[in-house]
């Protein structure tokens, strides 16, 4: 087996590393929104509302099944 050199490893790890840097942030925007309610003000939400946070949940879900092998992505 023929080892990668070790300058592509660490460019791997650089750009990992980037990566990672790059989720945690959407995910403290999302964490923020989600404490804001979305900004929606709760006493006046919608079927427009709910309808956008569906949609959200739809998308983070495909990314959770997949991180976790879940739903579509389960063995």
């Amino acid at each position: 087996m023929m080892r990668r050199p070790a300058r592509d490893t660490r460019k791997a790890i650089d750009v990992f590393i980037a990566r990672k840097a790059e989720i945690d942030a959407m995910l403290a925007r999302i964490s923020k929104l989600s404490e804001d309610h979305f900004g929606a003000d709760p006493d006046k939400v919608n079927w427009g509302d709910v309808g956008t946070l569906e949609d959200y949940a739809r998308h983070l879900r495909r990314i959770t099944d997949a991180a976790f092998r879940e739903g579509e992505h389960a063995e």
